[in-house]
């Protein structure tokens, strides 16, 4: 297909997901449904004083457009003060992503974007303001409660209500956000995604055989970008159509530009049914889905990589924080923990029948272990606390893992031992040194 021709496909994985990496999304629909709550409130507040008129309740008409008109001072005061106050918690979210961008790691940005509280607050406070808008529209001038025409109760009160929450909200908001300021709370909540994810994924089953013989490779087309994830129902849905199975060549975190393989087609002779042939290339690709950055929706090993980034800040000279990088250093020795004995490497995903589809490649343990400690191993030489919290969890991992799991782990507290011998002159500092604690230095 020709680059003119060519198409950039919708986002194929989970809607929710991809929506949740976004900040745009949950203040458009706010003020979208909140454009229907007026209608619905406005349409209340007119069937009510119809049936006051028919009824011929002058008394009780002329009471509700005094309370009317009490609210409508309160409804006015709040839509010129709530841009303001909207500005005042933008202010507030634009510093606390600055300190953490720069004193955790970029990456855990994110996290300010898809906090849930910071999208409910915008959300509310921008409902509140439009709502304010519309009531004000409401009101009527006529003061004969023979002739009114509105009386915008329901609305002014809908207003109120939203006032309120919106109080509430920023209180959660300001709360939550000097929280993620801290560097215990970021860590775990980048730890907690991280067991999220490996929730997701499936554990491998037993050794499937020899894949069929491979008949062709589908090629990326589009912009250059990490690979964030797959569809993967999408991509055994036409595998199981034409009979074939399908291997995901790059991992999920890649960076793929345009031509690089990303698909195998293995098989294709057609079988149980299947029609045969190799699935559409375009479909294959519109199951593929680029972006700009990673994200923990299938990417086993992004926890890790921000744990490792935000431990390497702390070490570095600029922030000398070895007690940061020690927290770092808990989490990634309890996502290994969590991975001692569970069965890593090529992920086979299975039709209803049973039959393997697709097979996708996930991080093996040397991979995950080499990206927790490497980095932060070669920083911490000059740290004695970071030295015996690596030794102290290099210690504790190699008791849990299996025997076949622990040259890596070996590999790297040898290697850790012989920097300090290198670079410590003294026998007392290196002994301190390499003395393992589970606090750094406790």
């Amino acid at each position: 297909m020709s680059p003119r021709t060519y198409r950039r496909p919708r986002a194929p994985s989970p809607l929710r997901e991809h929506l949740r990496d976004t900040f745009w999304f949950a203040p458009t629909l706010a003020l979208f449904l909140v454009f229907l709550l007026w209608i619905a409130a406005d349409a209340v507040d007119t069937a009510l004083l119809d049936t006051l008129q028919e009824a011929r309740e002058y008394d009780v008409v002329r009471s509700l457009t005094r309370i009317a008109e009490d609210a409508k001072t309160i409804v006015t005061t709040v839509s010129s003060a709530m841009m303001t106050f909207i500005g005042v918690v933008f202010s507030i979210s634009l510093v606390a992503v600055q300190m953490a961008a720069g004193n955790f790691s970029p990456r855990v940005v994110r996290i300010f974007i898809r906090s849930r509280i910071s999208k409910l607050t915008f959300s509310v406070f921008l409902a509140t303001f439009l709502l304010s808008l519309l009531v004000l529209t409401s009101y009527d001038s006529e003061t004969d409660p023979r002739n009114v025409v509105s009386v915008p109760l329901v609305q002014s009160a809908l207003t109120l209500l939203l006032v309120g929450l919106s109080l509430l909200l920023f209180i959660a908001y300001v709360t939550q956000t000097l929280q993620l300021m801290k560097v215990g709370p970021v860590v775990d909540r980048v730890t907690r995604e991280a067991f999220g994810v490996l929730a997701k994924v499936p554990v491998q089953g037993a050794d499937t055989g020899p894949l069929p013989a491979e008949a062709a490779r589908i090629g990326h087309q589009g912009r250059a970008g990490t690979l964030r994830d797959v569809h993967v129902a999408r991509l055994v849905r036409a595998a199981r159509r034409k009979g074939v199975v399908l291997r995901l060549i790059p991992r999920i975190g890649d960076f793929v530009v345009p031509g690089t393989p990303v698909l195998a087609v293995h098989g294709g002779q057609g079988e149980r049914g299947g029609q045969g042939g190799l699935p559409s290339g375009r479909l294959l690709r519109s199951a593929v889905w680029v972006g700009v950055e990673r994200t923990f929706h299938q990417d086993l090993g992004f926890g890790l990589r921000q744990l490792s980034d935000i431990g390497l800040r702390a070490l570095s000279p600029a922030v000398n924080d070895p007690t940061t990088a020690v927290q770092c250093i808990d989490r990634i020795v309890q996502f290994l923990a969590a991975l001692a004995e569970r069965p890593l490497g090529a992920v086979h995903h299975r039709d209803r029948e049973g039959v393997v589809r697709l097979v996708q490649d996930v991080p093996e343990w040397a991979d995950l272990v080499d990206l927790g400690f490497a980095e932060i191993r070669a920083s911490a030489v000059g740290s004695p606390q970071v030295c015996r919290r690596l030794i102290a969890g290099l210690d504790d991992l190699l008791r849990l893992v299996p025997e076949a799991r622990r040259e890596p782990l070996v590999r790297h507290r040898a290697l850790l031992v012989q920097a300090v011998e290198r670079q410590v002159p003294e026998a007392a500092e290196r002994a301190f040194a390499l003395e393992p604690d589970r606090q750094g230095i406790g």
